[in-house]
């Protein structure tokens, strides 16, 4: 009789290891929360317009890569994809823009008309991206195991100088005051953000292995569970799993907000890990480095509040995403800002009406403010997110004149909306609090990341609790990570197959 796994949580880590537990010859049921699958991968329409929480810069596109072979194995590839022009726009309020195309010819020619004195610095930046398009470095860095990335070390030495530096010090070498305010906003306006996450970004865009999934994150992850199914896997949505049983401290099944209980011989949670920990396991198998990863993360998080509007005007000939840089700092939300980030996606018609467009405006805010005010007023609450789309409505006027009465549908979600849609700790922001490398690899060794729990047994974490790593395909990758090391524990043979 084939052993049989129970998955907390519908997320990429949970459908992942639904989907390779299958192939593998183990009977798996998920149970999800929610009505859908996806997790944090998730988009919702209004009134024709499809608001996405989700992607930004979608890596594992060009066929060949590993990333890609991960979503071909997953049913996601091939889909329709639509490739961009740009990786991120930065405007400022006297009518300057840099486009940060992936084109290197327009990207050079574009730069050279904004600073021809910032010669060299331009002749670097192209440098180093053409150094990280050359022999698949961004697939060996983003996809490839550790063993991987130690063979092909000759190949890494050519980059090693773009490791340590962060955008905010690289944008420092140019001379020009907008290019060095434009430059360290490049990756999601966080001038702390690596480079060499950059330069793999560009590099992606360049070979064609970032490109857009028409339809989005919800489109994206059906094909996902479509397969999950086709392979015979079964999901339970709507069921919120209250426990997870334990016998003799193995794990043995869960036990439903319904009063129901399932059994199986495993059980993978992919659900916030304070929930798992604490909740669903009443905090029984824990040590000091395990308590250490439930402390609270940083009361400042990014993406902390969305505004959403559907506009009736055509978006298809503005840059993917655009940094405004403000005239004068403005509040929002008990949070200053001297600019602001919008998605704009005119590039996929799907998105909106015809002749209409999606802006999507990301805003970093801090979790105890919004958690009082959802608390303690309600109605004040509402009322916040109402002020902050009205603030970012006028913000957007000044670039894109006229946009303030072609707004035809707002829609504002907050850490408190993460929270109540996913069930988490903390919002979207679910991470454990460890300090990493930042090695930008999938590597759930025992020494590195932590997937199991002292003293319990026949139970795993998948996804980003066992990841620390916020991005889909390191998700979906930790699932298989686990069947894989089932696998080796049941002495199988592990299947990946197309």
């Amino acid at each position: 009789m084939a052993r049989s796994i129970i998955i907390i949580g519908a997320g990429m880590g949970g459908m992942a290891a639904g989907i390779y537990g299958q192939m593998n010859g183990y009977e798996t049921q998920i149970f999800e929360m929610h009505t859908k699958p996806g997790g944090q991968c998730v988009s919702w329409k209004r009134k024709g317009y499809t608001f996405d929480a989700c992607i930004h810069h979608f890596f594992g596109c060009k066929p060949g890569s590993s990333v890609y072979q991960l979503w071909n194995e997953l049913g996601a590839m091939p889909r329709e994809l639509v490739p961009l022009e740009d990786c991120t726009a930065v405007a400022s309020p006297d009518g300057k823009m840099f486009k940060d195309y992936y084109d290197l010819k327009r990207l050079k020619n574009t730069l050279f008309e904004l600073s021809p004195a910032d010669s060299k610095t331009i002749e670097q930046y192209v440098g180093s991206i053409k150094a990280f398009s050359k022999k698949n470095i961004s697939d060996k860095m983003l996809g490839g195991s550790l063993w991987t990335m130690i063979a092909n070390f000759p190949s890494m030495l050519s980059v090693r100088k773009w490791i340590k530096m962060n955008m905010s010090n690289f944008a420092e070498r140019f001379s020009d005051p907008f290019l060095r305010k434009a430059f360290a906003l490049l990756v999601y306006s966080n001038p702390d953000s690596p480079l060499f996450f950059h330069l793999l970004r560009h590099a992606g865009g360049l070979n064609g292995d970032i490109q857009w999934p028409v339809g989005g994150a919800s489109e994206f992850a059906k094909s996902i569970e479509k397969r999950y199914l086709a392979l015979g896997g079964k999901v339970h949505y709507s069921s919120r799993v209250e426990k997870i049983l334990v016998e003799n401290d193995k794990a043995a099944g869960i036990k439903l907000l319904d009063g129901s209980e399932h059994r199986a011989d495993i059980v993978i949670s992919n659900a916030d890990g304070r929930k798992t920990i604490f909740d669903m396991l009443d905090g029984k198998y824990i040590n000091e480095i395990v308590r250490g990863y439930c402390t609270p993360i940083s009361d400042e998080t990014p993406f902390a509040v969305d505004v959403f509007l559907g506009v009736n005007r055509d978006l298809s000939g503005e840059p993917s995403s655009l940094v405004l840089l403000l005239e004068k700092p403005v509040t929002i939300a008990n949070h200053k800002y001297e600019s602001i980030e919008a998605q704009l996606y005119g590039f996929d018609k799907s998105m909106a009406p015809t002749g209409k467009g999606t802006i999507k405006v990301e805003l970093q805010a801090s979790y105890a403010y919004w958690k009082q005010l959802y608390n303690d007023d309600r109605e004040r609450y509402k009322q916040e997110k109402q002020k902050v789309a009205e603030q970012i409505i006028e913000i957007l006027e000044n670039h894109f004149r006229g946009v303030k009465n072609q707004v035809e549908v707002i829609d504002v979600s907050t850490l408190m909306t993460w929270e109540r849609y996913m069930g988490g700790t903390q919002g979207w922001f679910n991470l454990p609090n460890r300090k990493l490398d930042f090695s930008m690899r999938e590597e759930l060794s025992d020494k590195k990341f932590k997937t199991t729990l002292p003293g319990l047994s026949n139970f795993y974490f998948v996804g980003v609790w066992a990841t620390s790593m916020g991005s889909l395909f390191h998700n979906a990758s930790s699932g298989k990570t686990i069947i894989r090391r089932i696998c080796k524990n049941d002495g199988k043979e592990f299947k990946a197959q197309p």
